[in-house]
């Protein structure tokens, strides 16, 4: 028989840093090789050493790299950058609102709300309207762009939201969602189906999902929108932290329940619809990232988790880029196409793996 040994006298331990404290700067590095590497491949193969003299400003003898780099290839990294850190934490945020683990912006319809908004510009305003014309506009086409992609995701959300306040059950209110965006693209078949072709063709490339068609002009609005929503996110992280454990609970702590939604709403309405005016429905990143985080810092506040989502998801959104460019061709994937190939598999895997994956949001 094993007697355990009681300790005679009192002891303090050093705290052993732990590999998890290593994380964030070891994520950080990796972003930034991926971001460098995604620079670096394409149809015209450009060393990593000189992408990275670029990249630091110190410029480059060959002036054809210079120019594709800065021009072209540096503006589609950020983006993915950008895209990357905002998906990811809009589906943090649902995540934790609707304390459901299968939350994101595609499954709630929020996605399709924006794409609402971006018909209604592109299909709505007739042959005129036309994404090159929207584009010809400079800064005004790009946040009229915005702010009716922005408009449609807080309009789907707020439903969502209302029904949800009736429901108790997290699987029937995920179901909620999925009919809502079930509606908003039925309404949008419609808009397509009246559609001059011409306008169709456009409507139907841009829902393919594309992070090469964002201009220096377009990423000055798309990076300042995704920021703002980014800030809101983090000054609601305490919020979401109590929401995890329930509205009532949340009341009690003296939380004001209705204003928090609404900062994690509009925070939510601006990154999924600035993101999705821009670069088209992007799936599966808003679902996979927060898991992937969750799992990896076995933490559940967002203090921690909205930073590490940022990270994670920009390494996520980099290395699908550099996929769709399929290397040593000139062909390039839709991007919507690689996130889903590579996204659904990590959603499978983790709830597999973690199998009281329900019991975190419980």
């Amino acid at each position: 028989m094993n007697i355990p040994v009681i300790p005679t006298e009192r002891t303090e331990l050093p705290i052993q840093p732990t590999w998890r404290q290593f994380l964030l700067p070891g994520l950080f590095i990796l972003a930034f090789f991926c971001f460098l590497l995604d620079i670096a491949i394409g149809a015209v193969s450009i060393p990593l050493k000189d992408v990275t003299q670029i990249v630091l400003g110190q410029g480059s003898e060959n002036t054809a790299w210079l120019y594709i780099i800065q021009k072209i290839r540096l503006p589609k990294a950020v983006t993915a950058v950008v895209v990357g850190c905002g998906l990811s934490v809009s589906g943090l945020q649902m995540q934790a609102l609707f304390r459901n683990p299968l939350a994101g912006p595609s499954e709630l319809g929020i996605t399709a709300g924006a794409g609402l908004g971006v018909a209604a510009v592109m299909l709505g305003g007739g042959s005129s309207a036309s994404l090159y014309a929207i584009r010809q506009l400079g800064i005004s086409g790009s946040w009229l762009l915005v702010l009716m992609a922005s408009l449609g995701s807080a309009l789907v959300l707020l439903l969502v939201l209302t029904i949800g306040g009736r429901l108790r059950d997290n699987v029937v209110l995920l179901i909620v969602g999925v009919m809502v965006g079930t509606i908003t693209l039925s309404v949008v078949s419609i808009w397509q189906y009246f559609s001059q072709p011409e306008q169709l063709q456009e409507y139907l490339m841009w829902t393919f999902g594309s992070l090469g068609g964002v201009v220096d002009s377009h990423l000055l609005v798309l990076g300042g929108t995704v920021l703002t929503g980014l800030v809101l996110a983090f000054a609601s992280s305490k919020s979401l932290n109590v929401l995890l454990l329930g509205e009532n609970y949340a009341r009690s702590m003296g939380l004001h329940v209705g204003r928090s939604r609404l900062f994690i709403l509009i925070s939510t309405s601006l990154l999924t619809g600035s993101i999705t005016a821009f670069c088209g429905p992007i799936g599966f990143v808003g679902i996979a990232v927060p898991h992937l985080t969750r799992s990896l810092f076995d933490s559940a506040n967002h203090r921690l988790l909205i930073p590490a989502t940022c990270l994670i998801g920009t390494v996520l959104m980099l290395l699908c880029d550099s996929l769709a460019q399929l290397p040593g061709t000139q062909s390039v994937l839709p991007i919507n196409v690689v996130t889903s190939l590579l996204g659904a598999p990590v959603v499978i895997w983790i709830i597999v793996r973690q199998t009281n994956l329900r019991a975190a949001f419980a």
